[in-house]
């Protein structure tokens, strides 16, 4: 239903898990004490009439009320949280504050949360560090949770023949464009950043990521088949393609998180089991 095969040479991705009414039907920890991780990717907060992003944002809200209260381990944000976002050193963009009071309980709460940067949020500066206390990556990350050796990536840049977006991508996340730009009024500067999200989600629409073209085979999976059967990692964790897709290979797993924005699927996982699962709360 959901799911292309990534060309003739990749394995079908494996079912995700069957909707549930609530979180706890599908994934709860087994006994006390054992730690739950969560992953989601491309909510795009900002997108869209006020009513449907208002209706996007209230459920993530009950989702991380559903991190906070089940006293998760941790909690990645793998890219594009917001559909733009550029801070200044006094200024963040309006209309989120409901969301990053959110994440503030959850951290308040003593979950371990980080943030990567996606093809959209990428402007960020230091106010997510300073004033919450979640730590943000320009760029892709190892870490080693629930005892599996993990790489975790938005996956912009890894499609095939994607060569003029990671030039646009040095360009504009270079140090002096940056600060270049921070010289324009809040203004006008988060509205040249909007304007931007959605040239790169008009280049995102026009990649072919089911294979279908020659030449467009899934570029995300290529990079995790790589990362798994050539350097060792155990489960590679990606979003951006908005494509949700496991699959499972002899010494690891791949996961595309979709996108929250349309489906609403996070992972959840501990160290005996690894779950995609629908949010319907």
């Amino acid at each position: 239903m959901y799911f292309g095969r990534g060309g003739s040479t990749y394995p079908a991705p494996f079912p995700l898990s069957p909707p549930a009414s609530r979180h706890g039907d599908i994934f709860r920890p087994i006994s006390p004490g054992v730690s739950v991780h969560y992953f989601f990717s491309d909510v795009h907060l900002g997108l869209g009439t006020p009513e449907s992003n208002r209706e996007r944002e209230g459920a993530l809200l009950r989702f991380l009320d559903m991190v906070r209260r089940d006293r998760a381990e941790s909690l990645y944000i793998v890219g594009d949280l917001f559909d733009y976002w550029f801070e200044y050193r006094s200024v963040v963009p309006r209309g989120f504050s409901r969301t990053i009071g959110a994440l503030a309980s959850v951290v308040d709460s003593g979950v371990h949360v980080e943030y990567l940067m996606g093809n959209h949020d990428f402007g960020h500066r230091d106010f997510f560090e300073k004033e919450i206390g979640i730590q943000v990556h320009p760029g892709d990350i190892e870490r080693t949770i629930a005892g599996r050796r993990c790489y975790l990536s938005h996956g912009d840049g890894k499609a095939f023949n994607d060569t003029g977006y990671l030039i646009l991508k040095k360009v504009l996340r270079a140090r002096i464009s940056g600060a270049l730009f921070r010289f324009v009024h809040p203004d006008i500067g988060i509205g040249v950043a909007a304007g931007a999200s959605r040239r790169s989600r008009d280049h995102t629409n026009k990649k072919n990521y089911d294979g279908e073209k020659p030449g467009e085979s899934d570029g995300l999976y290529a990079f995790a088949e790589k990362k798994i059967t050539q350097e060792g990692f155990q489960l590679v964790v990606m979003g951006h393609s908005h494509r949700p897709r496991r699959a499972d290979l002899p010494e690891g797993t791949y996961i595309n998180l979709g996108a929250w924005l349309r489906d609403r699927f996070y992972l959840a996982m501990d160290e005996e089991r690894m779950e995609m699962v629908r949010f319907e709360g």
